[in-house]
This record gives structure tokens, C-alpha cells and sequence, in this order.
């Protein structure tokens, strides 16, 4: 795929799972979670320039900044994102305004590699990057899936923060 379509493809799921993360979603463990990320991965390793050809070592580099940025913003938008069990036993998850903070310090990270990159002279293809948002999206979805399990199931719900205090679905994240 040309650098356009990449881009193109990046800008449309970084759309698609912001704007859904924001509103109330139940959580299903029992979907394949993990299906796009590894579609993502696939298609941006089948690329060729995801590495420059004539800076390798430094192209490895930051290629290996970009997959633990990646990884730190899954994990950072996995952990501020707010779980909850309602009255039927179904867990339901929201992102929070910290989430939206981490999001904003992830693309931030990312520009700066960039910027590294473009000031060192290197090649830098969209692969690099839609390999990270495949890593974040691999991240997060793992950790909210454990974390979804840790609370139990339908036939044995497990106590919400907030449970017992005021209505889950008035507090504001």
C-alpha cells in the first residue's frame, strides 16, 4: 500500500476507536479482541520501507521508540480507562479524561520521534507508525479483557467502584 493509504488507514481506526472508547460500551471477553491489531501488524511488517535502507541501525531504533511508545500508551489509556459492573452482571467500560490526556501525550511522543527521525535524515515510512497504534490497540485490549475477568461474571457479579454510593451511570469520568 502506498504511504497514503497507510495514513489514510491509520487516521480512519485512530477515529473509529477514540470516538467509541468515549461513549459507555459493554465488554465482551469473548470476542477476538486481538483481530485488528494483528491485522494492522500484518499489513505494516508486509511493507517494505518500514526500515530506511541506508540508516538501518538508526531507522531499528526508532522503530523500537515508536513500538514502546505504542506499548506505554495501551497500557496508560488500559489502566485509566473506568470499568464497571452493572445491576446484570455486565461489565461496561467508558475512557476518562486521563485517558484522553494519555492519548494526547502518546501522539505528542510520536510527533517527537518523527522529528528525530526527520532531523537525523531518515526514511520514515507510515508502517512504523501503524505498527505502534497496532501495539497500542494490542495492549489495551489485552489489559481490559484481564481486567473485565477480574470481576467476575453474570452469575456472580462483582461490586463496581461506586456501588452502593450513587448510580455508576452519574458519575462523571
Amino acid at each position: 500500500m502506498s504511504g497514503l493509504v497507510n495514513a489514510l488507514v491509520i487516521a480512519a481506526v485512530v477515529a473509529i476507536v477514540i470516538v467509541r472508547q468515549f461513549r459507555a460500551r459493554p465488554i465482551n471477553t469473548d470476542r477476538r479482541w486481538w483481530l485488528i491489531p494483528v491485522i494492522l501488524a500484518v499489513v505494516a511488517l508486509r511493507e517494505p520501507g518500514i526500515l530506511d535502507a541506508h540508516h538501518r541501525a538508526e531507522s531499528a531504533v526508532l522503530l523500537a521508540v515508536e513500538l514502546l511508545t505504542g506499548l506505554a500508551t495501551g497500557a496508560g489509556w488500559a489502566w485509566t480507562t473506568r470499568l464497571w459492573t452493572a445491576e446484570d452482571g455486565v461489565v461496561w467500560t467508558k475512557s476518562t479524561k486521563a485517558s484522553g490526556a494519555v492519548w494526547a501525550v502518546g501522539i505528542a511522543l510520536r510527533i517527537g520521534v518523527y522529528a528525530v527521525g526527520s532531523a537525523l535524515g531518515l526514511h520514515q515510512d507510515s508502517s512504523a507508525l501503524m505498527l505502534g497504534l497496532a501495539g497500542t490497540l494490542l495492549v489495551r485490549g489485552g489489559i481490559l479483557v484481564w481486567r473485565a475477568q477480574s470481576f467476575g461474571t453474570a452469575t456472580c457479579p462483582a461490586p463496581a467502584y461506586g456501588d452502593g454510593m450513587r448510580s455508576a451511570w452519574k458519575e462523571r469520568a
